[in-house]
Formats: structure tokens, sequence, C-alpha cells
């Protein structure tokens, strides 16, 4: 499959989508924030305007394009479930990826609360993944609006982990993928916050992916747990009608 993003569990990026507001504590240290400011000082026109919330018409056909499938993660620059984001703009998103359905789509937001509202109003297709991030179990009420979608395959982005998942309740999950937080503001991650829930996980037979340790260098902190590199994914179905 073709790779084109530094992301280790997905293939490449696609931004319709860029620009955010910060919602919970796992905001405060926003890579993507700090990239759209690098780029506007660049002057790369899709961030002349900074982070703020703008959607891109020149961008909703990308994926059509790539004729190899991939796993695309959808919006690593912003949020599709922002509030400024406009219900017809999210509709359009879900044409180009059920019309790209060689394609998996990975869509994740912080902003639960409105991919469940609405759930009803978007016609899921087998290709399009739901994952929601929990920081902490401040935000594991995030986890019962996600099962309220019918996205296909649902799964947890625990990244940044900011501490202890004491009940992770993540019964309809199908996969949870774990990280520490990176950058020179980094908070720290403790290994029995992460062994913990590889253990659910394992019991549960949900696919586990330990994405990375964090810190101010993620390359030389790395990947490995327990010795070995945790990539587990649930199986793609591509070429899905």
């Amino acid at each position: 499959m073709s790779r084109s993003s530094r992301i280790s569990w997905t293939t490449s990026t696609w931004n319709p989508v860029t620009g955010c507001t910060p919602i919970s504590k796992g905001c405060e240290n926003c890579y993507a924030a700090a990239m759209a400011r690098r780029f506007q000082a660049m002057g790369v026109s899709k961030y002349r305007n900074g982070f703020q919330v703008d959607t891109h018409e020149c961008a909703l056909e990308i994926p059509l394009h790539w004729r190899k499938p991939r796993f695309v993660f959808v919006n690593s620059m912003g949020d599709l479930f922002h509030e400024e984001v406009p219900l017809d703009f999210i509709l359009r998103v879900f044409e180009v990826m059920r019309s790209s359905y060689w394609h998996v789509f990975q869509l994740l937001t912080k902003r639960a609360e409105r991919l469940a509202e609405l759930n009803e109003r978007l016609d899921w297709p087998g290709n399009v993944w739901a994952g929601v991030t929990v920081e902490s179990d401040e935000y594991l009420y995030r986890v019962d609006l996600l099962r309220r979608t019918a996205a296909h395959v649902k799964f947890i982005s625990f990244e940044p982990l900011l501490g202890p998942i004491e009940h992770p309740a993540l019964d309809g999950v199908d996969w949870a993928v774990v990280g520490g937080e990176s950058g020179p503001k980094a908070r720290p991650i403790r290994k029995e916050w992460v062994t913990s829930l590889r253990d659910y996980c394992a019991e549960k037979e949900i696919a586990f992916f330990f994405k990375q340790w964090g810190g101010r260098d993620k390359t030389a902190n790395g990947r490995e747990l327990d010795g070995r590199i945790w990539d587990e994914m649930p199986e793609p179905e591509f070429c899905l009608s």
C-alpha cells in the first residue's frame, strides 16, 4: 500500500478541512496548530488563515485520484466535526469517501457529541472508520457517543495519554491506538498506563496499536513495548460497494 504519512497507523492524510479550536486537555500542545502557523509564515495558501477553521473545495476529490488502496487519515490538520464545518460539507466528504471505495478512511474527532448528533444524517460506507480521542478517564464519555454511530469499524485514540484509564469499557470498539505526547512541552506517559490498556485489549480481543512513547524526541524513545512493536489493526475491507 502506498505510504505518504509519518503517522504510523495510516498511510496518507487528506485535509478537506483545516483548523480547529481547543476543546479538552489533549489540545494543549496541539501539533497541528504549530504546523499551521509555520505553513502560514511560509505563505502556504491553504493556511493563509493559520489555524482558523476552513473548508477546502479544491481538496475534496484528491482521494479519487489515488489509484492504489490506502489508509487515509481524514483531517490530520483539523476536525471534520467541528461546529464551524457545515453539515453540507461533511456530507460531501462522505460522498467522496463512498466513491473512493478502494481506500479505508479513518475519521478521528474529539467532538463526539456532534458525531453522534449527525449520525442519522450520515450514510456510513463500510470503508469509513470512526474514532474518538480519549486522553484520560475524564473523556471516556466519548466512547459511549461513538457507540451510537453506524460506523462499521470504531476506534479510540488514547493519544496523548495523560493518565490511567481505570475502567475502559470498550465494548463495541474494534481498535485502540495508544501513544504519548511528543514535542518540547510533552507531558509524561507511564508504562503502566499503556500495559493496562494493552492487557485489557488482549482480554477483549480488541486490536491494539502502540504508536509512540513520545517525549521531546519520539524517534529516540521509539515504539517498543515489552520488547516488541504492537501494530495490530482491524482487517481492512477494500473494494466495498
